[in-house]
């Protein structure tokens, strides 16, 4: 069941993926010029209340340093390539992996 779960997690992350790419390219088409959004300007596009409050969560629950190194870098990349990873990661955990010897008939 936990499996099923990361696989769709990796599925809507995915499909979210793709549809920011498309977006991308639609505007970089548009601009004659290569156009890649970061996932904060999409993000405060979108909904700008809960960008600050995920702020305000990992500066309250964690360092500001958290924020402000690895938090600020990840948001600043193009938002197509964050979610690709984190499908990538959720599809990674929720990946079956065949048995060894699992495919070998026993003999009679």
């Amino acid at each position: 069941m936990l499996r099923f779960i990361f696989r769709l997690a990796a599925m809507i992350a995915l499909s979210i993926s793709v549809i920011m790419a498309v977006i991308d390219t639609t505007r970089s088409v548009a601009a004659s010029a290569l156009v890649m959004t970061p996932l904060n300007t999409s993000w405060l596009a979108a909904s700008p209340d809960t960008r600050a409050a995920f702020e305000t969560f990992v500066r309250a629950k964690t360092s500001p340093l958290v924020w402000d190194g690895a938090v600020a870098w990840v948001i600043a990349q193009p938002g197509f390539a964050v979610f690709a990873v984190l499908a990538f990661l959720l599809y990674a955990i929720g990946h079956r992996r065949k048995r060894r010897g699992a495919e070998f008939a026993p003999s009679p």
